[in-house]
């Protein structure tokens, strides 16, 4: 019997809560809650590291940051990890790309052409980072071309943050699934099975959707709630946060929530939820092309994002060596043969577990330098709804993004479902966070004694965990 197909599609920097299917009653995603319907939904899936290299790097090897040696952006993967497409071609699979990959620095200064790569295990690659056109050798860009067409951003009045993007015919999300559906109905003919990764780089700033799903936001603009902040409630957290108060990525005055109006704040909300309305409606064109190829019963779906985006919560805009839920919780959705649909998940589950899930969905060897654990007996519905996947989730930040000042963030987190501890192991502060009686996480518990015994637990689940990435390669071959 053929092996699925696996469709995989990833957005970039996308929250959990900007989808209808996970509560969220202002945006327009009814595809992919369609999806959740007929699959299953995560509802505690978490990131390995809140920025994009380490992030996709963990789970497209199913390994840690620091174990793959991938811990920042701007680092090249090494060539000797074992990446799920390199793995599944290696058993018979067609296996293409579209859009975003960021294994390797991708910056016009190092990066004269396509990004470099290792034996990623891609027939086809389909490559374009981001939208602007830095290089010639961006696909979306030479797409547009041959359409006629470019595109510079233009501004929404009264608004230094957010702009209007190409209309969605000519969005680099719309080109993403376009080469998804060429991919998938041409393979339709042929009797290997596919894998393919769709990396669109929505809803990622710049805050830039179409004009068209703008507008419905505007309409109701002064509605819109405000971030997550209480005033003052980064006087006793890392110096980083008040840090990126006044700038993101430590760049004063850049996306500085300390300086924009109630306005502001709403309007790029408003941007962001149109981008990922966009990216719903490109979801749907991939599933529509599944029921009209007569591949829908065959091809596992996979939804999800990289890491999340503060959004004006505590604060702060973009990302960072910060490990709110804003930041590290995301979005997860399987639907597919063999799946038990119609049902919401709430255990705790990382993306390092996605990779060793999709060699046991393919039939296909266990590789041993994986250390995800495999989520197909709860997608399979062998294991119960109820038992804990996992009894906690762990991420990274080390020195990760761009520096703040002098100062770098070695940063680590532990989250059980009732509390979270983050750790700054360069300056020994840290956060600790009691989800019951804090769900917003506003009020940092590291010094309050009356957890003094919650916070030694969790160090220690800390410690566990961080020795527990030690990398399982080489394998042991024998007593001695």
């Amino acid at each position: 019997m053929k092996k699925p197909n696996i469709l995989w599609i990833c957005t970039d920097q996308q929250r959990q809560d900007t989808l209808g299917v996970y509560g969220n009653e202002w945006v327009n995603t009814p595809h992919i809650d369609r999806l959740a319907a007929e699959g299953v939904l995560f509802e505690q899936a978490f990131c390995q590291s809140p920025v994009c290299t380490p992030s996709r790097a963990s789970f497209l090897t199913g390994r840690y940051p620091r174990t793959t040696r991938c811990r920042a952006n701007g680092q090249d993967i090494p060539a000797d990890e074992k990446l799920i497409s390199r793995l599944l071609s290696d058993e018979g699979y067609t296996c293409g790309l579209a859009g975003k990959l960021h294994l390797s620095a991708c910056h016009p200064s190092v990066t004269k052409g396509t990004e470099r790569r290792i034996d990623d295990g891609f027939d086809q690659f389909f490559w374009s980072h981001h939208p602007n056109s830095e290089w010639p050798t961006n696909e979306y860009t030479q797409w547009l071309r041959a359409k006629g067409k470019t595109f510079s951003p233009q501004p929404v009045e009264a608004s230094r943050h957010v702009s209007y993007g190409p209309d969605a015919e000519d969005h680099q999300t719309t080109w993403c699934a376009e080469k998804a559906v060429q991919f998938i109905e041409t393979n339709a003919d042929y009797d290997r099975p596919w894998f393919f990764l769709v990396n669109l780089f929505d809803p990622h700033h710049p805050f830039d959707p179409p004009k068209e799903y703008l507008e419905r936001y505007m309409e109701r603009l002064d509605e819109i709630p405000l971030p997550n902040y209480r005033e003052g409630e980064l006087d006793n957290k890392p110096v980083y946060q008040r840090i990126d108060r006044e700038g993101a990525y430590g760049m004063k005055g850049h996306l500085a929530a300390s300086g924009m109006s109630e306005r502001d704040h709403r309007l790029i909300r408003a941007a962001y939820w149109a981008m990922c309305d966009l990216i719903d409606d490109q979801v749907g064109r991939m599933l529509d092309s599944l029921e009209r190829s007569g591949q829908r019963d065959n091809t596992i779906v996979l939804f999800m994002s990289d890491h999340g985006e503060l959004l004006g919560d505590h604060g702060m805009y973009l990302k960072g060596p910060h490990f709110y839920d804003c930041s590290v919780r995301v979005p997860l959705i399987v639907r597919g043969p063999g799946i038990e649909g119609g049902r919401r998940l709430t255990s705790l589950v990382e993306l390092a577990d996605l990779a060793p899930t999709l060699l046991e969905a393919s039939e296909s060897p266990v590789y041993e330098g994986m250390q995800g654990q495999s989520l197909w007996p709860l997608l399979s519905g062998r294991e119960e709804m109820t038992s804990k996947h996992r009894e906690d989730v762990y991420c990274e930040s080390y020195d990760a993004n761009f520096p703040h000042g002098d100062l770098r963030a070695w940063a680590t987190m532990v989250r059980t479902e009732r509390h979270k501890l983050v750790l700054y192991h360069n300056d020994n502060s840290g956060e600790l966070y009691d989800l019951q009686a804090d769900p917003g996480e506003n009020r940092n518990a590291w010094e309050d004694g009356a957890y003094a015994s919650v916070k030694l637990e969790l160090m220690q689940r800390l410690c566990n965990r961080m020795a527990m990435t030690v990398d399982p390669l080489p394998p042991r071959r024998s007593p001695w």
